[in-house]
Parts: C-alpha cells; structure tokens; sequence
C-alpha cells in the first residue's frame, strides 16, 4: 500500500498555524514524525504520524466533511480512484437513507452500504466509507466529488468556472445529442444535460479526468439517457470518428504547438484548411465541426489571439466563407482561466446545403462585464432566427457582413466590431457627458471625504481616528469559528446546492418569487438577484446582520465577507456560500467580518491548488470584549463603505473619459480653442 505524504504547507493548513510554525516544531520538537520522502528542501510526511502527533498536543482542529474525506482518501488502500462508483448512487439516496447507513456500526457499514448501493467498495476500510458518507450528507454529491478531483490530481488541469459553462450550453439552444472532445471532468456535458441533452459523449487525455466526468455527469445530470466518455487524444486517436451530434462544446487547451500537425496534416476534419503548427486551436473548432450534423452548432472557448494572429488567417477566412462561423463573443479578464486574458466564444455551425449560407456575422463585446448571461443568449437567439432583422445594441452587439469580414487582416476580435453608438446630435452628447462629470465631481467629494475621516494618530473622539500600538502588535487570544460554534456564538449555514432531477421536500412555493445572492454578486458588490438556476434545493433565509463568504476564491487575493443590510434580509442564500449568523449580545457583525476576512487569516484556512477552498470553520477570532467589537465594527464598516466609494468614482471616471473621448473623435464635442 502507498503511504501517504504531506508536506509542511499541507500540515500548516491542517493545524490551522503558519509555515513558520511548523517549522518551528521540526526543530524543537525532537518526537515530530522524520521525514518519509521528499528533498531536503522540501521534505515530505507520513500523513497518519502526523495526525497523531498533532492530536496528541490538542493541534489538530475539528475537520469538516470533506477535510476528514481528504484525509481517508489519501489512506483508502484500494485508492480514491476505487471509491468514485460509490458516489453517484449516493446521490441518489434519500437524506434520511444516508444518516441511518452513517449511524451504522463499522462491522455493518461496508456490507449494508454495499447491499443498498449494489457497488461494492472493495477493500475500502469502514471509515472511509463512513467518512464518504458524512461528506455527501452534511455537504453535497458535487462537494464529495470536489474532494475526489483534488485528491486524484486532476484539479490541476484548468476547470471552466460554472458561469461560463451554463452561459456555452445556453447559446446550444437545446441541442439533444453533445459531445465534448476535451471534457475534463464533465462540467460542460453537465450543463448541456441540464438544458435537456439526453445523450453525452466525451473524450479527454487524463484518465484521471474521465474518470471523475464517468462519475460526475450522472450525478447532475440522473436524466441522461446515455453518457460515453473515452480517455485518449481526440486529435490523434478519436475515439468517435463516426459520432455525429447535434452540437459541440469545447474548452480546449491553448497553445499546444505538439498537438499532430505533421502527423495529421491530410486528415479530413480540415475541410477550411490545415491548421498551422502554433494554431492549435484552429484544429479543435474543425474537429468540433466534423463532428456535427449539417447545420449543428458547436461552441468553443478560445484564446483572443486566435481571432486576430495572422498564421491563422486563411482558417479564420475560410470560416466566414463557408458561412460556418456564426458569432464572435468577447468575455470579461478573469471569466475563465487564464485570468488575465478575457476569452472569447466562437459559435460555429456546420454547413447545411440544403439552407440558405449566412450572410453575416454576430459580435458581442460583453467584455467589460456589464452584460448579463441571459442578454447574450437573447441577443444570439434574435440574430440566429432572423440575421437580416437584427437591431444592433450600441457598444455592446453589432453584425458584420461576411464582405466586411473578408479584408486583409480578417480580424474577428469582438472589440474592433463593436463601436459605441454617437447620440443623435451634438447637444446630447455634450448633455450626457456634463451628467457624468457631475456625478463623477459628487463620487469623489463623497470619496475624499470618507478618507479624511480615517486619521492615524488623530483626535480620538473623532469618528475613524484610529491610534497605534507603543511598540509592537497587541497581543490578542483567539477562537476559531469551529470554536465559537461550540460555544453557540455562532451558527454556520451553507446552501445546499440544487439537487438536479428532483425537489426537496422542504421546499416552499411562497420562496420561489425571492431572488437569491449568489458568489459573483457577493463578489461585485451587487444586491441580490440570482436566477432560478441558483435556487438551492433547501432554502436559508438571509437575516439582517447575518455575515456570507464565499466557499472558493476562483483567484482573489482576499475573501471578500459581507454583512448582510436591511434590502439583503429576505433574500435566500445562493449556492457555494458560507452563511455566518452571530449572536448579537457576543459578537458584533461588522467585527466578525472585518476578522474572518483578514488576508493572513484566510491564507491559513485555504486548502487546493487550481480551485482555492476556504475551510471557514479554521478561521479565527480575536477574543475581544463587546464594547471593543463595536469599535472595531465601526472601523471596518467604515473601511467598506471607501471601497464602495473609490469604487463608484473609479467606474464614473472611466465613463466619464470614454463618453468624453467619443464626443471628441466623433465630432459631436470640441476642444477649448477650436473656435478661437
């Protein structure tokens, strides 16, 4: 049996101390387990000793669900990989099924679990199926298989985050038959499933990425009809060479110059040309294509130098030509990995002879973020119906003529398509930008003075002076959250997630009309207003003063926390957050957040690599006294509403240059001494 290894990150993480402490034990502790493996610069542990040396000193905090399942995984002698069966009939299972086989004797477990489930968990010990079990009833299916997807090393190829994944198998328009030739773990083919896509096939290079897709998709997706997934290279060994679907979905890899060029340089998927060795990308949209039905439609992820490099030209030009390009999207930075780069959509549809070929082609720049997922699907569904009758949004949506397209650089970048409108008349124009500089003039008296009222070292009975410590940090005694939930200072609730092919039966019909706060509007700084989509299958009710964090961070550097107001109280919380309801007469809201949202406090509590998960039952407290909370609350609520501040002056600023820029270029405004 492998043994399991951890490495001094991984026991800070554990222990819930800083890697200088953990050092700090290897030094003077002369009963800390040697090391098992590794280099001498970064040495590995046995997993087991460590635990046990960290329970005997009182180290080792309450592990939440998936943390113990982690662990079990990282010991289960027959591997995660063996486990994985198991999940998908678990989420079948009635919750009150699942607490009586938790609540079973070890000797019972195994042989119960297995004549319920008929999947036999072989050689799997009692409390790692008990520990699989805990995860998938307190937490979730999808949560249980997060866990499988880091332990198995899978996490580390790059995962489409679950906004862009609806936002694609929506502009399929209910297709009935997908197929994804670089699936990773199913997210895509899950998404379709839930659009009402009955038949699934996948293909990806990782094994250990098939293997999680074999096991996810029927748990989100328990309606399929029937779900196929190959683990080989798709452009050299396609598994589905006679597979014709109704649409494509693909994320593929970027940048990949060995992906077969010489090898596969007279096959026929290129019907608009080979693609060039350092165009891969080009290869997946084709074979994408070729594995559609005329007039299917296939939607792809690309990087934005595949719409303007010129080694991929004469591809992109073909594509137009034969009418098989359809629509150009641009994303936001950060909507998908990598997270400097704002992506783009390619909406493809294979060539119908017996139809009429396009004449144009859609561009969509939702770039900046303005735009909601559902306004661009409308916006494709109203130019596919009816291409010619089209109303272009300024700024946002605009159609190109395949002549147009067709010039020397064929540059389908979705910015250089899409020009913002000019007003009608000069008078306007010069209206409109007055406007914003007015608001922007409110925005940044109200901005500076919030910032003069945070003074260090100033009159302390003003409101926001704060004053420094005599030499060094005071010292504070804290709890962690696990702690203070003990102590009933706390309660902790978490949406759970949507439950795809049945309903709970505590759901209440008078909650269907409530909007619910979800992580990207937590994120933005936005009310409530989440749609169907993210209604959790068990509600929880958000109250005044209640404090929601996010469960992962998706590349933030910190955690944003916050405390929910008077126009949050009512909504429901979304899914994938943490709900955080203190006891008022022990602990002051805007304190609790202020503490739990601190970078050097989350960066302890944070488990993963490519997903960052916040373990928040690990974070800590400060022990301080109600009247010092409320000082303290006071600052940091101060503190939130400058961010607000600087952020409102930041967005009016960029309009205000950008409508005055446009009033310039255009004609419609004129510098001081143009008339002079």
């Amino acid at each position: 049996m492998t043994r399991a290894e951890v490495t001094s990150a991984e026991i800070s993480r554990m222990a819930g101390v800083t890697r200088a402490t953990v050092s700090n034990w290897r030094r003077r502790h002369p009963d800390f387990p040697a090391p098992t493996g590794g280099t001498d610069t970064s040495p590995a542990y046995d997993l087991a000793a460590v635990r046990d040396w960290l329970a005997a000193r009182g180290q080792l905090p309450e592990l939440s669900p998936p943390e113990e399942l982690r662990a079990a995984l990282l010991q289960a002698p027959g591997g995660a990989a063996a486990l994985l069966p198991l999940v998908p009939p678990l989420a079948r299972l009635e919750h009150g099924r699942l607490r009586e086989l938790c609540e079973l004797h070890d000797q019972e477990l195994v042989e119960a679990t297995s004549q319920r489930l008929d999947v036999t968990p072989a050689g799997a010990a009692p409390e790692t199926v008990r520990a699989l079990l805990r995860c998938v009833t307190e937490e979730s299916a999808e949560a249980t298989l997060v866990v499988f997807q880091e332990v198995l090393g899978a996490d580390s190829a790059h995962t489409t985050p679950r906004p862009v994944v609806d936002l694609m198998a929506g502009l399929l328009l209910e297709p009935r038959t997908v197929f994804d030739p670089a699936c990773g773990s199913g997210g895509l083919l899950s998404a379709a499933a839930r659009r009402g896509a009955t038949r699934l096939f996948g293909q990806d290079v990782v094994a250990a990425q098939t293997a999680l897709a074999e096991v996810r998709i029927p748990v989100e997706a328990p309606d399929a009809d029937l779900v196929e997934v190959v683990a080989a290279d798709s452009l050299r060994q396609d598994a589905f060479a006679d597979l014709r679907v109704d649409a494509a979905l693909c994320n593929p890899p970027f940048g990949v110059r060995d992906w077969g060029h010489d090898d596969l340089a007279y096959d026929p998927r290129w019907a608009y040309g080979l693609p060039p060795r350092s165009e891969s990308e080009l290869a997946w949209v084709q074979h994408c294509l070729a594995h559609v039905e005329p007039g299917g439609r296939a939607v792809v992820l690309m990087p934005p130098g595949a719409a303007e490099r010129a080694s991929g030209r004469r591809v992109r030009a073909e594509l137009i030509r034969h009418g098989a390009l359809r629509a150009v999207i641009g994303l936001p930075p950060g909507a998908a990995p990598p997270p400097h780069l704002g992506l783009h959509l390619w909406v493809l549809t294979r060539p119908d002879e017996t139809a009429d070929s396009s004449e144009s082609v859609l561009f969509i720049d939702a770039s900046a973020g303005e735009m909601s997922h559902e306004r661009i699907v409308e916006l494709w569904r109203d130019f596919d119906e009816a291409e010619e009758r089209f109303e272009p949004v300024a700024g946002l949506a605009q159609r190109s003529s395949v002549v147009d397209l067709l010039d020397a650089t064929v540059d389908i970048t979705p910015a250089r398509r899409v020009h913002a409108g000019v007003v009608a008349t000069p008078e306007e124009q010069a209206g409109r930008a007055e406007e914003l500089r007015e608001q922007l003039a409110r925005a940044c008296a109200g901005l500076a003075e919030l910032a003069d009222a945070v003074r260090i070292g100033g009159d302390a009975a003003q409101p926001g002076s704060l004053s420094w410590a005599v030499a060094e940090p005071e010292p504070r005694r804290s709890a962690t959250v696990a702690d203070l939930l003990r102590g009933g200072a706390l309660t902790l609730h978490r949406a759970a997630p949507v439950r795809r092919g049945g309903t709970s039966p505590n759901a209440d019909p008078a909650l269907d009309d409530r909007p619910v706060l979800t992580v990207s509007e937590l994120r933005g700084d936005t009310r409530a207003s989440g749609s169907p989509r993210d209604r959790p299958t068990e509600p929880i009710t958000i109250e005044g003063g209640d404090v929601i964090m996010p469960e992962t961070l998706h590349g933030l550097r910190s955690v944003p926390a916050r405390v929910a107001d008077a126009e949050d109280a009512g909504k429901l919380l979304g899914p994938h957050l943490f709900l955080l309801r203190p006891d008022p007469e022990r602990l002051d809201p805007w304190f609790l957040a202020g503490f739990l949202s601190a970078e050097d406090n989350t960066h302890r509590a944070t488990t993963g690599t490519s997903i960052v998960r916040l373990d928040v039952k690990r974070l800590r407290v400060p022990l301080v006294p109600p009247q010092g909370q409320r000082s303290y609350g006071q600052a940091f609520q101060h503190l939130f509403r400058l961010r607000q501040a600087a952020a409102l002056a930041d967005a009016l600023a960029e309009e205000t240059a950008r409508q005055w820029t446009t009033g310039l270029t255009s004609g419609a405004l004129l510098p001081p001494d143009a008339n002079g």
